[in-house]
């Protein structure tokens, strides 16, 4: 396993609004602090994503997602930690930059032993969307990111799963399949 980089110097390029890339089950991710709304802003420039789609948040455990939830998330253990991000109820609290035009928010328990390993050293969730520019390729390395993003992304060096395709989107509460 990869080891973590220096959590402190970290913490502190994500409250400045950095943003990161770091290997996820299917390909590197971009994240960043979701309570951040010019680290959210980057991000989407640097994809050229619509703010409308709203974004995914990752994490290692259920909890890290209450301060933006309507109710406390449960444990789904049918779901979590894997490749499954749920469509839960967005809370008051939830800035309407990770939503976008949606009432939920969706949410992920990682099973990646390196993504998960990342958000429980910075105690939170993580904003997760593939790393890659929008209508391109997922990419797969810390090299291809690096060269793509160039130094405005801070790009942690691991290995991604061994999963092909991204998360399975699900809403609990309809039942609904919306990425397979």
């Amino acid at each position: 396993m990869t080891p973590l980089p220096d959590l402190a110097a970290l913490r502190r390029h994500l409250a400045a609004g950095g943003v990161i890339a770091y290997p996820t089950e299917s390909c590197y991710g971009l994240g960043c602090d979701p309570r951040n709304a010019a680290a959210v802003a980057a991000i989407l420039r640097l994809k050229g994503r619509p703010r409308s789609k709203g974004l995914i948040l990752i994490g290692s455990a259920p909890a890290q997602y209450a301060p933006y939830l309507a109710e406390p998330p449960a444990a789904w253990p049918q779901y979590w930690p894997g490749p499954y991000t749920l469509l839960l109820p967005a809370g008051r609290r939830c800035p309407r930059w990770l939503t976008g035009r949606h009432a939920k928010l969706a949410v992920r328990v990682t099973a990646h032993a390196e993504a998960a390993r990342l958000c429980r050293g910075l105690g939170m969730a993580l904003v997760s969307t593939s790393a890659n520019r929008s209508g391109r390729h997922m990419l797969r390395t810390a090299k291809a990111c690096r060269q793509e993003f160039g130094a405005g992304v801070w790009v942690l060096d691991g290995r991604i799963g061994k999963r092909r395709r991204p998360s399975t989107i699900v809403d609990p509460a309809s039942g609904g399949v919306f990425r397979a």
